[in-house]
This record gives structure tokens, sequence and C-alpha cells, in this order.
């Protein structure tokens, strides 16, 4: 029997309790093979889209349980739909919380003087910060591209539009970037 008729057969076929739980078996054990090699690198990739902390680790639970319970379709391609999955999720957390009242946390505190190693820290959480100011489609774009390092027709495919639209998405999501990152660095020369 091929792989792919053990994904998606028929409800109304009557198999055997034993045959279908050596199919279930094995699709469990492919998909638990698969979250034990790509987690850490899908969690790097939800922080980046989600902005970091529990918010990442959440969004990458849901993706997770998602593509589990699609693990026949997505077996093929599991990286990408993981990937699509993540995309569409923190799309839809994006969109949830525009409509909630915002938040605003306290910048007060002016930062000590901090040692050249920590240097790496402080540009790495700019980025970050750069990465959450920009809409979530640019931030999706730029996220796959360079830190997933996916061609232009895979994030198009993760995306779900054209090679085009990641081109001009990505443009505009760098400029945008480099006007945050600007504006972040103006400020701390200002800064005692």
């Amino acid at each position: 029997m091929a792989f792919e008729s053990l994904c998606h057969w028929q409800g109304n076929l009557a198999l055997p309790r034993g045959v279908e739980k050596d199919m279930r078996a094995t699709l469990d054990r492919g998909f638990e093979e698969f979250v034990r090699a790509r987690s850490a690198s899908l969690l790097r990739t939800a922080v980046l889209l989600a902005g970091g902390g529990q918010d990442a680790q959440d969004l990458l639970q849901q993706a997770l349980w998602r593509t589990h319970r699609r693990w026949g379709q997505a077996i093929e391609h599991p990286d990408a739909y993981v990937r699509r999955v993540l995309v569409n999720l923190a799309h839809d957390g994006r969109r949830r919380a525009s409509r909630r009242v915002s938040e605003t946390s306290y910048d007060g505190v002016t930062g000590p003087s901090f040692a050249d190693s920590s240097l790496a820290v402080i540009e790495r959480d700019a980025l970050v910060r750069g990465l959450r100011a920009l809409p979530a489609r640019q931030r999706a774009a730029l996220v796959l591209r360079f830190w997933d390092d996916l061609s232009v027709d895979e994030t198009a495919a993760a995306l779900g539009c054209t090679a085009g639209t990641v081109k001009s998405t990505t443009s505009k999501g760098l400029a945008r970037l480099r006007e945050v990152l600007a504006g972040t660095d103006a400020e701390s020369e200002l800064t005692p």
C-alpha cells in the first residue's frame, strides 16, 4: 500500500482495527521525528513572527497542533506547511490584537553602561523591536526570506502570494525597518 494512500483513506471504507491503529502509529512517529528535528528552528521563526517570549511558544504550539491534525497532507513538505500555519496564525493574532485596547510599556528606565560583549544582545533587541513595528505581512516576508533563508518562490508559497509580491513586500519591509532602526539609533544617541 502506498504511503499516500495510508494518509488519505476513505471514511466509509471499513479497515480492520489493527491496520488503522498501525497507520496512525506510523503517522504519529513521523510527526514526532519531525518535531524533534525542526522544533528549535521553528521556534526561532515563531519568535520573530510573534515578537518573542511566551507568544512565540504559544504560536508554535498551535501551529504544530494544527499540523498534526493534517499530517497526512503536510507530510510531503512539512517545513513549508508549518511555516504557512505560523504565518497565518501570526497574522490572525495581529488582527485580533488590533481590535483590543492597546497596552503601553514603560520604557522610562535609562540603560546602564554595557560591556562590549553585550553589544550583540542590544543590536538583536533593537532588530526584534524593529520587526515588531512592521506590518505583519512585511515582518513575515523578512523573517522567511532572511531568517529562515527561504528563496523568493518558497516565501511566496508560504505567504500564499506571487514572487513579485514577495519582492516588493521585502523591499518595503527593509526600507521601513531601516527607518525604524535609524530612529532607534537617533534616540540612543540622545540618552546619556
